[in-house]
Parts: C-alpha cells; structure tokens; sequence
C-alpha cells in the first residue's frame, strides 16, 4: 500500500490490518484525504472518517468497524461521528433490532454540507440582530458597523448559497445526463 507526501513521492505504508479486504486498496485515498483536511485546521481524525467513509465498498460502516479500521480510541470514533453528523459531513444509518451505530456517506456529501451550512449563517445573521437590538445603547458607532457587517454579511452569502445550490442540482442534472 502506498501514500502521498507533500512532494508528491508516494512511500510504503503498511495496511491496517483490521480494514476490510475489499477496502485494503484504498487507504492511500483515506491518508491523503487526511491530510488535506488537517492542512485545513480540522482534526485528522474528522479527515480519516470521512476520508473512510467516502471510499468503503460498503454502504454503512459501524462505529465498532471505525474503530478497529482507523485505529482510533471508541471514545474518538464517538466524539468524531457525532460532530461530523450535526455538522452534515455524514449520515446516521439505523439497522433494525440492532443497537449499534452504523454511519455512511450521503452520496452528495459536498452539496448536503452546503445547504447545512446556510444553517449557520442563519444563526449567525441572528445573533447579530439581535445583538444590534439588545446591545443598541451601548454600542459605539464602530462596533455597530462590525455587527451590521456580520450580518448583512452573514444574510447575503445565504442568499449566494441558495444560488449555488441550483447551480449544482442544475450541473449534476447535465452531467448525469450526460452518462
């Protein structure tokens, strides 16, 4: 198995061994993936699940597989999945009469984070309304600009994401036509 550096040399990493063989291929994607995403600020371990779960042959993947696959601690699997399901980056899969946590990619991934991400523009274009109408007597002249900047801001690039949601069902639509 192989793996990307930064200068785009690809050196010998071993597998891990608990990975399933259909997916022992893969793990190149999964280790530059990673660090594409940690390059960005965001844990590596967040990168690995995503990175996992982008390219498993199988359509949902326990937390148990996670753990034993990536190699990370059950409490790091639980803490990774859970901000990355409330931030929109992967799915809860529920198998009936089972109690464990299963996880998958959604197929659209990139435009799901997308309209998620309108959500919290929407709270910040809130706080800051009401920031402006709680804070409205003490604000000085400056800070009151910054607030109305955050929002305006904030409501404007809402109105952008909206755009470049039909734009991408619009392109998804043609390429898919496409094939």
């Amino acid at each position: 198995m192989v793996r990307s550096t930064d200068e785009g040399v690809r050196d010998e990493v071993a597998p891990v061994p608990e990975a399933a063989d259909d997916d022992a291929d893969r793990w190149w994607f999964v280790d530059d993936f990673t660090a594409l995403w940690s390059a960005g600020g965001a844990p590596a371990i967040e990168g690995r699940v995503i990175g996992y779960l982008l390219v498993t042959s199988r359509p949902y993947v326990s937390s148990t597989e996670l753990v034993a696959a990536l190699g990370a601690s059950s409490g790091s699997i639980s803490t990774t999945t859970r901000r990355l399901v409330e931030s929109g980056f992967i799915k809860r899969h529920h198998v009936p009469g089972d109690r464990s946590h299963y996880f998958r990619m959604d197929d659209d991934v990139w435009g799901s984070f997308l309209a998620g991400e309108r959500r919290y523009l929407v709270r910040q274009a809130d706080l800051a309304a009401r920031a402006l109408v709680d804070l409205d007597e003490s604000l000085t002249d400056d800070a009151r600009r910054r607030l109305e900047n955050m929002r305006d801001y904030m409501e404007w690039l809402r109105s952008y994401h909206r755009r470049m949601l039909e734009d991408w069902a619009r392109f998804k639509a043609e390429r898919d036509g496409r094939r």
